[in-house]
């Protein structure tokens, strides 16, 4: 079997250059450039990975000397050939030479014994070529995306990540504070858990924007906040009555989208307590989902341009403070009510909470069962209720801001909503 292995090697070096240069003959394609252009394509780039692979063979009777040779010789034709093409085109970037650079690397991985498994090491060498042939071809959509993003954006960004990456791994990781309520590590953890997964929302909506259909509107956009585009879309609603239904369609969605991201935070804080929420939020995002279909076939005949969200970066500073603020307070005030208060008390802290933030109660329930504080029926129950708050607030937003005739459709699909969660708690008390 050992005799044959450098064969496949080979072959694996060869696909791998082949791969990334005919990434780069598209490219040179797509680009118009000019004919005789120094960077190569899908011959090239072969030739280069067989020559690190050949090299690397030799590299048991003769050391790293062919390799480093060969290294060197690729890096003095790439700058040659830059030299020279930058002094008849102008300016150009450096990816085709690092392209090079990497092609050749990859030959020489392959035939190494750094990973003695061979399985592994052609794997390895395959899965790298692909996400370099993938980085390579999203050039056209990195570009539309970096001028979207604003200085603003950037500046967020870091300053949370200097949160997340420095500040959050020195917080002690011990209990604080009345009850031992208080972890200043989970507090930020779940800090950094809510922007997170906020931020996504908030690519996509920069990424694709959000001007691509009232239906994705709410979609993308509820990832970020569903009361945004709750009052967008029913200001948009009272404006022109020809998009009542699209509107109302947006801020189902929106809404329908808050229960599979409460799920998710659950799963990510306590696993344990997804059992019994699975059911209720479950069915609450199937009723969902329906009226959802029905208001997008009841839809397609009206004019659906989609709008522009006014939605903040969540990586800012402030809004993750005022965050881990709002779930400190929440989390105390639910631990005490349930402590003095027993079940009562907890359903209260869930029914007020969750008017205003479905994350920051959602997150204090998970964490309080995980430290067995409280019951899961009782958390589970909190959760829902503070979801059913969280859903009529926004009906009511959308009686408000839209008017009867563009509220009705969505409270019917909101109440149905609702309903098939009441029907889901009642069975984890029944059943569970």
């Amino acid at each position: 079997m050992d005799t044959y292995q450098p064969y496949g090697s080979l072959a694996v070096a060869l696909l791998a250059g082949l791969l990334i240069g005919f990434e780069r003959d598209h490219h040179a394609a797509r680009e118009n450039g000019p004919k005789g252009a120094f960077a190569g394509g899908a011959r090239t780039h072969s030739l280069v990975a067989l020559v690190g692979a050949l090299a690397m063979l030799l590299h048991p009777v003769a050391g790293w000397v062919p390799v480093a040779l060969g290294l060197a010789g690729v890096v003095a034709l790439l700058a040659i050939g830059y030299r020279v093409e930058v002094r008849d085109v102008g300016q150009r970037g450096l990816t085709s030479e690092f392209t090079f650079v990497v092609t050749y690397l990859l030959g020489s991985l392959a035939t190494s014994d750094v990973i003695p498994d061979g399985v592994a090491r052609l794997t390895l060498v395959m899965a790298t070529a692909v996400v370099v042939t993938v980085v390579l071809s999203i050039k056209p959509g990195v570009v539309a995306l970096v001028g979207k993003v604003s200085t603003a954006d950037i500046s967020a960004a870091l300053k949370f990540l200097f949160v997340a990456v420095v500040v959050l791994p020195l917080l002690p990781d011990r209990a604080y504070g009345p009850l031992d309520i208080l972890n200043p590590f989970r507090v930020g953890l779940m800090v950094v858990l809510i922007a997170g997964i906020d931020f996504v929302g908030y690519v996509a909506v920069r990424a694709l924007g959000s001007q691509r259909g009232l239906g994705l509107t709410g979609l993308i956009g509820g990832f970020v906040s569903s009361t945004a585009v709750t009052l967008s879309m029913s200001a948009r609603a009272r404006a022109d009555r020809s998009l009542h239904t699209a509107c109302a369609l947006s801020v189902v969605v929106a809404s329908t989208i808050m229960f599979p991201r409460v799920l998710l935070e659950v799963a990510v804080v306590n696993p344990g307590l997804v059992q019994g929420l699975a059911l209720p939020l479950g069915l609450m995002t199937a009723v969902g989902a329906i009226g959802a279909v029905l208001l997008y076939l009841a839809s397609r005949r009206a004019r659906d341009d989609g709008e522009d969200l006014a939605l903040a970066n969540p990586f800012g500073l402030g809004p993750a403070l005022k965050f881990g603020a709002l779930f400190v307070l929440v989390l105390v005030l639910s631990r005490v009510a349930s402590e003095y208060l027993g079940r009562q008390g907890a359903f209260l802290a869930g029914v007020l909470a969750g008017a205003a933030d479905v994350d920051a109660i959602t997150l204090s329930m998970a964490q309080l069962t995980r430290t067995h504080a409280i019951e899961s029926p009782v958390a589970v129950t909190t959760i829902i209720l503070a979801t059913a708050s969280n859903t009529i607030v926004k009906a009511g937003m959308a009686m408000v801001v839209g008017g009867w005739r563009f509220a009705w459709r969505v409270l019917a699909a909101l109440s149905a909503l609702l309903g098939a969660g009441a029907l889901g708690v009642a069975w984890v008390w029944i059943w569970g």
